[in-house]
């Protein structure tokens, strides 16, 4: 296999593997929730305890809580992932992603720094598009977030119970983790959930048997009698009554179905009720700007009526930044996503995936996933020269290749944290429009050292003896390196030292791993109680939140924070004096 053939493999694989990574498909059978239903069934004019925006990874756990002593609204701009089998089907893994219609469960966005990505619209949010990696928040996180730690543990379990396994360890993940090892990444932890310094395997969402569990299974601890979830539902705006009050206090939600009729719905009367926005590090500060809660200018210039001028919604917006080298194998490399971190002390994670074929198979053979032509992922081209003839010749010319082309793996590091953050704005007043989102990729220091020396790490594990069986002996860490340095994995120029030095490295070939959080973080947008400052009746819970990604892959903790906070809310409402016998009542 030439060098040529192995760079054309490397841009082939790369894109799948993004896809592979935060975007696999869901591959649970059918499944008919006795509350679940189009909006299109929605009445004109309907009242809850609690009206949730966004039935993700907090909304579902969050809504399956709530219900248990309330009425609740659950409201998903998305549809099933049950049936569709664009999402059901693992063989149809880059189906889903090439569907750019308005009704695909995932959204395409670029962000201001040149950085490909996608959010997802879907029941179960990004839990039933991603990679499947679940692992805890360290414990210093959980103290420095002021979470109460019992509680914390008692809801990661509730998940637990639904979605979370040990997976199979097989030859490509047990060399990356025996490699982690030998260059001293240690200790070695084993098989664990918590984030521990060092070298473990962590759990997964897939089953033995290959099929995907998500936030949305957790509605199976819902009461039937106390939800109502509805698909396809596209919150407008959160309404507030202003006329009276000391300030303004949030009491429904403007929201149209898939036709484009309008619904209203209300909070019944009670000092309790409240609309909880749980609609990711995207669409919470861009729905609470498109409600009038954000920075007054701003606002103005889109035409919107200050409801509060809250200049910090949208602020502090941060991505993981990811960095990765693909190591082409001269051997058969099992099918695997991530299975093994390596924890490092200077703040850099280390993981793998890896593939035999990441083309694919079936039922559509080489249709590449996310590297498709048809998608666009990597490409250069601008958006309006991708004809239906140019694009024809590049599934011609990958079509071309041989199977042993996609033979191979990555292994990848992302920042911790990150220091660096963005900001986002509106684009227009359109809640099914992305708004612009800057993240500021390296843009502090400290960052751009921890993905160098992370790059440096995986250097060290693609020549360790732990490895050396899915390597190349005629390929050298530098050509690798110049190989991953000239794929287009974004749509940032290239540097002519980027093969040579890692920071140019590090800044030319970031790309995302589909971490992003901030917005609406505690203490500048929302109290510790996850309400709203200076309005009442209104919380955001999710990861829009934080002020840094929980552990080495934040969805864990998302789904803990709606259980957690659906307790804490339950708790508050029922005024109960003993929180231990409540807390059982709604386990």
């Amino acid at each position: 296999m030439d060098l040529g053939c192995l760079r054309l493999s490397f841009v082939a694989t790369l894109a799948t593997f993004l896809f592979f990574h935060d975007f696999c498909a869901c591959q649970k059978a059918a499944l008919n929730y006795s509350f679940m239903h189009n909006a299109t069934a929605a009445q004109p004019v309907s009242y809850y305890d609690y009206i949730i925006i966004g039935g993700g990874t907090a909304g579902c756990p969050l809504a399956a809580t709530l219900s248990q002593n309330a009425s609740v609204l659950l409201l998903e701009r998305g549809g099933s992932p049950y049936g569709n089998p664009n999402i059901t089907n693992l063989g149809s893994f880059g189906a889903a992603l090439s569907d750019l219609s308005s009704t695909s469960p995932s959204q395409r966005f670029i962000s201001e720094d040149g950085v490909i990505n996608s959010r997802a619209r879907v029941l179960g949010g990004g839990s039933c598009l991603n990679a499947g990696f679940y692992t805890r928040a360290a414990p210093y996180y959980v103290r420095e977030t002021g979470w109460d730690e019992r509680l914390v543990n008692e809801s990661y379990q509730w998940v637990e119970k639904v979605v979370a396994f040990e997976p199979p360890m097989r030859q490509w993940q047990s060399a990356v983790r025996d490699g982690l090892v030998e260059v001293g990444v240690l200790p070695y932890n084993g098989f664990t959930y918590d984030h521990l310094y060092g070298t473990k395997i962590g759990g997964t969402i897939f089953d033995q048997n290959g099929q995907r569990h998500t936030a949305a299974d957790l509605l199976e601890y819902a009461n039937p009698s106390g939800l109502t979830l509805l698909l396809h539902a596209t919150v407008h705006k959160v309404l507030f009554r202003i006329k009276g009050k000391a300030r303004p206090q949030a009491h429904g939600v403007v929201f149209r179905d898939a036709t484009g009729a309008k619904h209203r719905a209300y909070l019944k009367n009670g000092p309790k009720n409240e609309i909880i926005v749980s609609a990711g590090a995207l669409g919470s500060p861009q729905l609470l700007m498109l409600s009038g809660v954000g920075p007054a200018d701003h606002l103005k210039a889109h035409n919107i009526t200050v409801v509060l001028d809250q200049p910090l919604v949208g602020q502090g917006m941060s991505d993981n930044p990811m960095n990765a080298i693909f190591v082409p194998s001269p051997v058969p490399v099992e099918v695997s996503l991530i299975q093994v971190v390596g924890i490092t002390q200077f703040g850099s994670y280390i993981e793998a995936a890896s593939g035999e074929n990441f083309a694919g198979g079936s039922p559509s053979p080489r249709d590449y996933g996310m590297f498709s032509p048809k998608i666009g992922q990597l490409s250069k081209v601008p958006p309006k020269q991708r004809t239906p003839e140019a694009i024809a010749e590049a599934i011609e010319n990958m079509k071309a290749l041989d199977d042993p082309a996609f033979r191979g793996g990555f292994i990848l590091e992302k920042v911790m944290g990150p220091v660096s953050t963005g900001h986002l704005e509106l684009r227009t007043r359109n809640p099914n429009d992305n708004p612009s989102v800057t993240f500021n990729y390296f843009k502090e220091p400290e960052d751009l050292q921890r993905c160098v020396q992370g790059i440096s790490t995986i250097e060290k594990i693609i020549e360790s003896k732990s490895f050396s069986k899915f390597k190349y002996e005629s390929m050298s860490v530098p050509t690798l390196v110049n190989m991953t340095a000239s794929a287009p994995v974004n749509l940032l120029p290239r540097h002519s030292n980027s093969s040579t030095s890692l920071e140019q490295f590090c800044r030319d070939t970031v790309m995302t791993i589909w971490h992003y959080h901030g917005g609406c973080q505690v203490g500048k947008v929302v109290d510790h109680d996850y309400k709203v400052l200076g309005v009442d009746a209104l919380r955001v819970i999710d990861g829009s939140t934080f002020y840094y990604s929980p552990g080495t892959n934040p969805q864990a903790t998302v789904m803990m924070l709606g259980r957690y906070m659906g307790v804490r809310i339950l708790s508050e409402r029922l005024a109960s004096n003993d929180s231990n016998h409540f807390w059982w009542r709604v386990r």
